[in-house]
């Protein structure tokens, strides 16, 4: 008997495992793709097509690669912990061959709308056109995937500063900024401080004039090497933490993560200290540029003359170039205007389902920010849509709510019964289970049991850490003697032996 049909509509990371997951469920996935090539947003490009957003040339990942990767397939061991937009398309070239999934995509198909079969409600199908070729075709579904991305629509809030339209210098956004060469010895002002703001600050600061970055709320920046020289995500995203931070009342974690940040260099000297706000931002090298003058840290611009950008305390600079980080909002306009479909409330049950459908056939991968990695994220998610379209692993709907990576994962991995479970584990394979409670809280961990389980997942688990020092050890060192020091694996049972109890105690209340 053959597969329920299953439209995939996007080809970046989130829709390539979709794909792939589909496969795997006994589903038939047909992806339809815009551009003519895999990795969405990844993928750089000079020029981008009708204003698809693509990353700039020195773009590098904000998570490292074993929290990244997909979960049944770790990126080769000598690739770098962190990854430049190069070698995360060079990843998906090769998941692609590996599992076969380009046969399962139509480049160059546009989707033009997607609409509820006449009979819905009793069969959850779908009505999709789609163009291709100059023409449009129809299609009937059983079930949707829409991975199409958040970055679709950059904002530019224009009408928030006075004077911009007069400006006669170049104002753009950041998604159209690709290298710095063209704008050698050019004052200029970066507007926001995301993580691309931050980027395009430090970058542009090696060969403009000046650059000045504005906030209105400041940020935490955060560095990709934390303690030990380790990447930031495998140290801090672990079941340990994850179980502190529910034990530990929110003031105390905040004001330790403060105190870190803080004592490496003061965010309110620097100009940077956040009001009202937690915002993350990366920025490794910002000390650096704002401590040489490179970078000049101002508030918001009250408005723009021809030639200059007036700021909240009343300072002026001259400028030429202004640059609008000012992020990106999503949009779906082949989905109908319909508030079961559309979910205007953004309520969506953890951010997969519309909770007001009849049937639960449509399904949003990949549209929310973890804070995390967002490969292992959708695919997870992707994991649970198929089998929700199997008709499995769905209860009743309730509200969503906004979690942290690791509390997010296992929900999701909860509802098809592929969290792993530790209690167990430290009973059967004791050294399984403290790598996986004490060390990262990788992909590899929900492949261990249940539907999609993976031979590979624990030597995986037990071997990552081979896999983020490799890359690291290009100059090997000559020591006379090892450094002396208690056993790992005696320091790990004797902190998590007890907190594996308290773990036991907390699920089962």
């Amino acid at each position: 008997m053959p597969g329920k049909r299953i439209m995939v509509i996007g080809a970046g990371v989130s829709g390539l495992g979709a794909i792939k997951i589909c496969l795997e469920e006994g589903l038939e996935p047909t992806c339809f793709e815009e551009s003519n090539d895999i990795g969405g947003l990844w993928r750089y490009e000079e020029k981008t097509e009708g204003g698809r957003p693509s990353v700039y040339k020195s773009v590098i990942s904000n998570t490292s690669k074993e929290m990244t990767a997909y979960s049944d397939y770790p990126f080769p061991d000598h690739f770098p912990n962190y990854l430049h937009n190069s070698k995360i398309m060079e990843y998906l070239r090769m998941y692609v061959k590996h599992f076969h999934i380009l046969k399962h995509i139509r480049f160059l198909s546009k989707v033009c709308s997607v609409r509820k079969h006449s009979d819905f409600s009793f069969t959850g199908q779908w009505d999709v056109v789609v163009q291709a070729e100059g023409k449009q075709e129809s299609y009937v579904f059983d079930g949707i995937m829409v991975c199409s991305g958040l970055f679709t629509n950059p904002i530019m809030p224009l009408q928030e500063f006075p004077g911009i339209t007069r400006f006669k210098g170049q104002y753009i956004h950041s998604w159209e900024y690709k290298s710095p060469e063209k704008f050698q010895g050019k004052k200029i002002i970066v507007i926001g401080i995301g993580n691309s703001g931050v980027d395009l600050a430090i970058e542009l600061s090696h060969v403009a004039a000046q650059v000045f970055l504005s906030t209105r709320r400041g940020a935490w920046i955060w560095n990709r090497v934390w303690d030990n020289g380790m990447p930031l995500d495998t140290v801090l995203f672990t079941r340990f933490n994850s179980l502190l931070n529910k034990i530990c009342p929110a003031f105390l974690t905040n004001r330790w993560a403060e105190n870190k940040l803080n004592a490496h260099f003061n965010h309110d000297i620097y100009g940077l200290l956040p009001q009202h706000s937690h915002q993350a931002t990366f920025g490794d090298d910002l000390p650096n540029r704002i401590i040489s003058g490179r970078v000049l840290m101002k508030p918001n611009v009250t408005k723009f003359t021809e030639t200059s950008a007036i700021f909240e305390d009343g300072t002026e600079e001259n400028v030429d170039v202004v640059i609008f980080a000012t992020g990106y909002t999503y949009s779906f306009p082949f989905l109908e205007n319909n508030s079961t479909v559309l979910d205007i409330q953004h309520s969506m049950y953890k951010f997969v389902f519309p909770p007001a459908l009849e049937k639960p056939t449509l399904a949003f991968i990949g549209i929310l920010q973890p804070v995390g990695a967002t490969i292992p994220t959708s695919e997870l998610q992707s994991r649970w849509a198929a089998r929700v379209f199997k008709g499995m692993y769905l209860n009743s709907l309730r509200d969503a709510r906004r979690v942290q990576y690791v509390d997010y994962m296992d929900e999701i991995a909860s509802e098809i019964a592929v969290k792993p479970n530790l209690f167990s584990l430290f009973l059967w394979d004791p050294k399984l289970a403290l790598e996986i409670f004490l060390g990262p809280c990788t992909p590899y961990q929900y492949r261990l049991q249940g539907p999609g389980k993976w031979a590979g997942a624990r030597e995986a688990i037990l071997t990552q850490r081979e896999r983020i020092i490799k890359p690291l050890r290009t100059r090997t060192l000559i020591r006379d003697q090892a450094p002396c020091s208690v056993p790992f694996w005696l320091k790990s049972i004797c902190v998590a032996l007890p907190l594996f109890v308290l773990t036991f105690i907390i699920n089962k209340g």
